[in-house]
């Protein structure tokens, strides 16, 4: 098998859902919400909507608030790449497997500034040999094609196998499955409608590393 590993983005290669509870606490304190906001929008963000635009929605008609919610929706995607991080030892981590020889690629969902923005302002544009964004390619996980997309890009076909590490069960696990390819699920949160079938479970991506840097020794 061919050492081709690919990322999901959001809650695998970086934090979002810490940075997403920044700007909840950004965002109530500029509009004097209180608290109860806070709250009542980290439990409305763990409902898990499909769609962010959904989420506003909702949003706007709670708080009775004056904004568009695509106002709302642009000025949550212009801020949120600068609230995300990526751990300096998750960059290491990918350094070190191109370095070994793996191609290594991000596969993500999500509008094309939002998602871009964090891979460019958190380094992973030059950590990794290439990455395929829905919101450019038009096509999302657990769609095949956006992985073809992204092993094309870093110099290598779906047909030689490879990873796919991520934390969603559909769009990660069983999109990479489709596209032939062995996976590792970042399981930090049960799935009570789904049954896992990843090769290997972790809660953390530096462990799915681990197991990639055994299989090439």
């Amino acid at each position: 098998m061919q050492r081709l590993a690919l990322f999901d983005l959001d809650n695998t290669l970086i934090d979002l859902d810490s940075a997403f509870q920044i700007w909840v606490r950004e965002f109530a304190g500029e509009r004097g919400l209180g608290r109860e906001a806070v709250d009542w929008l980290i439990a409305l963000d763990r409902e898990g909507f499909p769609h962010r635009e959904v989420f506003f929605t909702k949003l706007r008609e709670h708080f009775v608030l004056p904004d568009s919610v695509e106002e709302l929706w642009h000025d949550y995607r212009n801020r949120m790449p600068h609230l995300v991080r990526c751990r300096p030892e998750v960059l290491d981590g990918l350094a070190e497997l191109r370095a070994n020889g793996w191609m290594v690629g991000i596969v993500t969902n999500g509008t094309a500034d939002n998602q871009l923005g964090k891979i460019q302002r958190t380094g992973l544009a030059e950590a990794v040999d290439a990455y395929a964004l829905s919101g450019v390619e038009g096509i999302r996980k657990p769609e095949t094609g956006l992985f073809e997309i992204a092993a094309k890009r870093c110099g290598a076909s779906l047909t030689g196998g490879g990873w796919m590490i991520g934390d969603h069960l559909v769009a990660d696990i069983g999109g990479g499955q489709a596209a032939g390819l062995r996976t590792i699920w970042i399981g930090r949160r049960t799935w009570p409608d789904h049954e896992h079938t990843a090769d290997h479970v972790v809660t953390d991506v530096l462990r799915a590393m681990d197991i990639l840097y055994d299989l090439g020794e």
